[in-house]
């Protein structure tokens, strides 16, 4: 039986960050890699963690849209840090994490890992827990819904970005198509809605609308597909864009309950005030950063 002063428990890219600034250990079942378009402020500067600075610009059809370094890279940095001062004791290795109230157990597929007890824990939230009290079911629970779309006609455009004022399809994200090998003009998109439970069974929301919309969306801003030559009237014609969904993945919005045990503690920081506080959070972990 181990045991521990605090504890974190939780599967989010805040739980990492918030394990990592305070120095607690991490528990969760399945980390959630942060979104591949998921951008930190261009203005947090991560030299402190060793990390580039990664200012990029976007092309969007009202202009520039500046962003930062993807929090995926800030992620895996803190992992590694963490890993190397012992603060994920059973790193990806646990599959299920069971609390009676006394004792945690953090087991795999086959067998128990590890035991411990603690005398403070923030819990974040991980779907792969059981026994805890804050843990509720969510009445209308919301969801992030990707939608990867392929371009097979129609991919070679300047646009990188796209912001409507829609929860379906409120982003779309254009980048490198991943199906080509080395640097390729042709794009793919990732199309990015917000929805309830109920209208994800609905076609209304459904993949292929999805597609529809997004070009919809780009039609709308002026985007056209591949010239076509010149009609009878001299006005130039277009390729209408042609394109494929390849698959759709979908994330229940995290929502916090108010904790009810005694050894449950909550938390009213910020994501924006743990990354305002990374200099000084790297100072702990320098030992390690000396060599990076």
């Amino acid at each position: 039986m181990r045991e521990y002063e605090k504890i974190v428990v939780g599967e989010s890219f805040f739980a990492t960050l918030y394990a990592f600034s305070n120095g607690y250990p991490l528990f969760f079942t399945d980390a959630l890699r942060p979104f591949r378009f998921d951008y930190l402020d261009p203005d947090i500067d991560l030299a402190c963690l060793k990390i580039p600075t990664c200012n990029k610009s976007l092309t969007t059809p009202q202009g520039i849209k500046r962003v930062g370094t993807p929090k995926e890279v800030l992620w895996e940095r803190m992992l590694f840090l963490m890993s190397l001062d012992g603060l994920l004791p059973v790193s990806n290795l646990c599959q299920s994490i069971r609390y009676d109230g006394e004792r945690m157990v953090c087991a795999n597929e086959y067998s128990k890992i590890l035991e411990l007890q603690f005398k403070e824990c923030v819990y974040l939230g991980d779907t792969g827990t059981t026994g805890w009290k804050d843990k509720k079911v969510v009445v209308n629970p919301s969801y992030i819904c990707y939608d990867y779309i392929e371009f097979n006609r129609g991919g070679k455009h300047a646009v990188d970005y796209i912001k409507t004022a829609d929860p379906f399809v409120s982003e779309i994200w254009f980048y490198p198509s991943d199906r080509i090998d080395g640097a390729t003009a042709v794009k793919d998109a990732c199309v990015v809605s917000h929805l309830s439970e109920e209208q994800l069974k609905h076609f209304d929301h459904s993949e292929t609308m999805a597609r529809f919309k997004m070009i919809s969306e780009m039609e709308s801003r002026g985007m056209k597909g591949l010239f076509n030559g010149y009609g009878p009237t001299g006005q130039p014609k277009y390729y209408k864009f042609r394109t494929t969904h390849a698959h759709r993945t979908t994330t229940q919005v995290a929502t916090r309950a108010r904790n009810e045990e005694r050894n449950h503690k909550e938390t009213q920081c910020s994501e924006q005030d743990l990354l305002a506080a990374l200099p000084n959070t790297a100072l702990a972990y320098d030992r390690f950063l000396k060599y990076l």
